[in-house]
């Protein structure tokens, strides 16, 4: 296998959770959902326009070039399941960056999806 592949695959997951961790942590600074439709219209219209949301939708396209980059040297049914690290990292950094709660649910969940992979990945 290319390692190359493995390299999109990592770019792609580690730009997906950077985009993730950014938009939490914008929405949190941007405080509540206004109940009017006129102040959701500015509250969605000032994180739009905010240079770290901005930075995550460019994230987000740099990802869908790595992953088109990554389904070069795999198939589908092969890197797909990577994309699952996304989960992981996002739910540890989310306990690490937003005080979020690690409860003993979440933890087997997680190790269910590494069971996976590490499933998929010997099948491949």
């Amino acid at each position: 296998m290319n390692w190359m592949g493995f390299v999109y695959i990592a770019l792609t997951v580690l730009l997906t959770v950077y985009g993730q961790l950014v938009i939490k942590w914008q929405v949190n600074l941007a405080g509540e959902f206004p109940a009017d439709t006129m102040g959701k219209v500015w509250f969605i219209a000032r994180l739009l326009l905010n240079v770290w949301v901005i930075s995550s939708f460019a994230a987000a396209f740099l990802a869908s070039l790595t992953w088109m980059a990554a389904m070069t040297q795999f198939e589908l049914s092969f890197a797909y399941p990577f994309m699952s690290t996304a989960f992981i990292l996002v739910m540890f950094l989310s306990v690490l960056f937003f005080a979020e709660q690690l409860t003993w649910q979440k933890l087997v969940g997680t190790l269910v999806i590494v069971l996976g992979l590490f499933i998929v990945t010997r099948s491949g």
